[in-house]
């Protein structure tokens, strides 16, 4: 079986889709299998040797070229290649290409469909125009959670017959290490509560702000509050939280951090908070899980198949209770301590191998299905 993988998000972006990309990449690539893969992507890179690299270039020079080369030089340059089965990692594809190849979609989430004022306008409203058609031609559609699954099924229910559920497999780079300083480049000193993640609207920063506060005020010994990641869209409220915080000296915002920086920080805070209001996954949980970092989460959407039985939840939006929450580990070295074994049991039931296993078995079905016809 020959395996195209639109690989893009490789290229254009340092989010979860980037980190779903190459998960799926490296997972296959490293599965037993004797099917042949092509990366296709925007810059050349020698990151898998074992696939062939087909580069198409993105030019920005004008607005247009971007959408021919979505709708024509890619699927032009597939097409050579004589693919059996083509995978879309980011919900925008795949685009005009011949019925007898099997198309495949990943859907992180519908937060662009069902929450429009988290994203920007645009992203928006091209899913919200594009999207059912996309699905309706595709062969095969896998959803990162049990909950993204049912959420495409409630938004159309044709879609639930060809959806299939695979949870992405752990990083095994995300492990305990050794303590090394942060303090001289970031000014980030144990004890701390870390936030990993894009800083926008969907992922309840006011909440955990206004919850730090009332975590300040109660009495308990001071702490510092982590937010790593790199600002994204609507942060304009954020920014003002920010700046008229009571306690924002104790705030430290480190930009986007390279993985041996976030692996330290998720090793060493005391507790991990996502507070995220609506996720398809949830990957920071699983990271920080790896890494034997206690987790406070949001109890919503995906979170829970994330965080599992080794997380603690409160209700989303509800700051009192996650700044109680933060005090109860604060406070309960006995009880962190547990958590990080918890966390580490979790993260294991995340396996690579397990997902590429699944994918492949998948991808498979379909290819013989339409061998059959």
């Amino acid at each position: 079986m020959r395996i195209a993988i639109l690989a893009d998000p490789l290229d254009n972006q340092r989010a979860g889709v980037h980190s779903y990309t190459r998960m799926l990449v490296e997972s296959l690539l490293a599965f037993e299998s004797q099917h042949e893969y092509l990366i296709a992507r925007q810059k050349h890179s020698d990151d898998f040797p074992s696939a062939e690299t087909l580069v198409i270039p993105r030019s920005k020079a004008w607005p247009g070229l971007a959408s021919y080369r979505l709708f024509i030089r890619v699927p032009q340059k597939l097409r050579a290649f004589k693919p059996d089965v083509v995978i879309e990692t980011a919900h925008f594809g795949p685009w005009n290409l011949p019925p007898s190849l099997r198309r495949v979609t990943v859907i992180h989430d519908l937060s662009a469909i069902r929450y429009p004022r988290y994203h920007r306008w645009h992203s928006s409203f091209l899913q919200r125009l594009f999207l059912k058609g996309i699905l309706k031609r595709t062969d095969l559609i896998i959803a990162n959670s049990r909950f993204t699954a049912e959420d495409i099924a409630r938004w159309e229910a044709d879609f639930a017959s060809k959806t299939t559920a695979i949870y992405p497999g752990r990083d095994s780079y995300f492990r305990p290490v050794p303590r090394e300083p942060l303090s001289d480049e970031y000014g980030i000193e144990p004890p701390y509560f870390l936030y990993a993640g894009t800083l926008e609207p969907r992922k309840g920063l006011l909440t955990l702000l206004e919850a730090f506060e009332k975590f300040c005020r109660s009495g308990q010994p001071t702490r510092q509050l982590v937010l790593a990641g790199q600002m994204g869209w609507k942060t304009n409220p954020l920014r003002k939280a920010l700046r008229s915080h009571p306690y924002a000296k104790d705030i430290r915002l480190t930009g986007y951090v390279p993985m041996h920086i976030l692996r330290q920080l998720y090793t060493y805070c005391e507790a991990f908070i996502y507070p995220s209001e609506f996720e398809g996954f949830g990957f920071p949980i699983v990271e920080a899980m790896s890494c034997g970092a206690p987790v406070i989460a949001a109890k919503n959407s995906s979170l829970t198949e994330a965080g599992g039985d080794a997380a603690r939840y409160f209700a989303t939006g509800d700051a009192g209770a996650l700044a109680a929450e933060m005090a109860l580990l604060a406070g309960n070295a006995s009880m962190r301590q547990s958590m990080k074994e918890a966390s580490l049991l979790h993260a294991e039931s995340f396996s690579r191998e397990n997902f590429a296993r699944k994918l492949t078995e998948a991808l498979e079905k379909i290819v013989a299905e339409k061998s059959v016809l």
